[in-house]
């Protein structure tokens, strides 16, 4: 069976007809259109997975249709077709976009074959995309905490069970959510991560289901959600306990159906996808004052797995930072540098309340600002050390947190290089809460 929606467009009667009766007998959802112009409409309106597009039109012909599809970001793949096309004709549809070539009379098996390896491709040149860039994280270190949790997270991910990550801010709970992916039966499909906490409440639904041209203000063209991207693979949701009820009631009736409806549209969707969430909220605490469903609360929570905050595994907290330095240098191409005594001491016993992205934001300092070949105490930008209040400098309660909180924001965002999205999700809150902390600390950012 073939779960995708397609575009036929043809302006011969019984092409079309051939061609959807042989697709939704293998599962697609098809839609028809006689015309260039049709077919622009309907692509800018609502998603599809492929489009079959005939060359000789009347009106627009389908070269220039394939030309406007390929100026659109998240196009479809198209597949040409024609009954009296020569090899130059061929080769220019191909050279313009096309992925591929049917000719007419159209072969049933020739017609799925060419479906399945576009639709195929497709998927997989997506996935790449979402990926591009990312590196595949572990749990280091060795500790009796993070043994138990790589157990338990080997022990799940043969399953398709949805599992909830529960675990303080900065404790690596995407990391275990991409362990859990990579070692599952969807290993080969993508991991689409979605923070629930970063996106406006009016946006949630689009950014889960994608919408259809005009749905909403702003809506000019047709996109896909993350469900969609996800479709085969694992979508992690993280920060759930931040989403709106409105956006659970959707959720929840995702995971009973495995279906939904792309905002504004009218044909309903069908995924195969895992779901993974994770949260440092006390959902227990959510559920009784009735900020979260109980209902999608069984439904996330099949298995629960508990992600340890640093200060649990402060065995790990050396061998992390050397890796973390490791890494950031081959990255970047930086001379490694080591720790020396006094600064292992610091790493020991700091409390770490940023737990393992905090240590990551310090290492990645410390290489940046140590002019030797050592990392010391006051390049970690720890403490006291790093230009923060002490008693004894005459301040209040409240001046003393105030110059504390401005320090500590603005080395997070120097760690970050300005960018006020990585370091807010690296101090664990919103960005609009960083605006706001700006605000009131009157730190201006250039």
């Amino acid at each position: 069976m073939i779960a995708a929606s397609v575009l036929v467009v043809d302006d011969e009667p019984g092409i079309r007809n051939q061609l959807a009766a042989i697709l939704r007998d293998e599962g697609c959802t098809v839609t028809v259109v006689a015309s260039g112009e049709e077919a622009l409409d309907r692509a800018g309106r609502e998603p599809f997975d492929l489009v079959l597009l005939d060359i000789w039109l009347p009106g627009i012909d389908g070269l220039t249709v394939l030309g406007r599809l390929c100026a659109v970001g998240h196009r479809p793949p198209v597949v040409m077709i024609s009954g009296h096309a020569s090899t130059e004709l061929a080769s220019r549809a191909v050279s313009d976009g096309a992925v591929d070539f049917l000719d007419k009379p159209l072969a049933l098996e020739r017609v799925l074959v060419t479906v399945r390896n576009a639709l195929r491709q497709d998927r997989l040149a997506r996935r790449l995309a979402l990926i591009e860039g990312i590196d595949e994280p572990t749990l280091g270190g060795n500790s009796a905490a993070v043994r138990l949790l790589r157990d338990q997270l080997a022990r799940v991910a043969p399953t398709d069970a949805r599992v909830l990550l529960i675990g303080a801010n900065g404790s690596g709970k995407e990391i275990a959510a991409r362990m859990l992916h990579r070692a599952s039966r969807r290993a080969d499909g993508g991991l689409v991560p979605v923070n629930c906490a970063a996106i406006p409440t009016e946006l949630i639904e689009s950014e889960l289901f994608g919408h259809v041209r005009g749905a909403f203000t702003g809506a000019v063209e047709a996109r896909r959600g993350t469900f969609e991207l996800a479709d085969g693979g694992t979508l992690f949701l993280d920060e759930i306990g931040d989403m709106s009820r409105a956006a659970q009631a959707k959720l929840l009736r995702v995971l009973e159906t495995g279906r939904f409806l792309r905002v504004g549209g009218e044909q309903e969707v069908a995924v195969d996808v895992r779901v993974v969430a994770a949260t440092n909220k006390d959902l227990a605490g959510e559920i009784a004052a009735g900020r979260f469903r109980e209902d999608l609360y069984f439904r996330i929570a099949v298995v629960t797995v508990r992600v340890p905050s640093l200060g649990e595994r402060r065995d790990d907290i050396l061998p992390l930072a050397r890796e973390f330095a490791r890494t950031l240098a081959r990255r970047h191409g930086w001379p490694l540098k080591d720790f020396r005594p006094a600064a292992e001491d610091a790493l020991r016993s700091h409390s770490w309340p940023g737990n393992v992205r905090e240590l990551r934001n310090a290492v990645e300092r410390a290489l940046i600002m140590a002019p030797g070949d050592a990392i010391d105490v006051e390049h970690l930008g720890l403490g006291p050390a790093a230009g923060g209040p002490v008693i004894g400098d005459g301040l209040t309660l409240r001046e003393a947190r105030s110059r504390f909180e401005r320090d500590f924001i603005s080395r997070a965002i120097a760690a970050n290089g300005g960018n006020l999205t990585r370091a807010a999700a690296a101090l664990g809150v919103e960005r609009s809460h960083l605006y706001r902390k700006l605000e009131a600390l009157k730190l201006r950012m250039r």
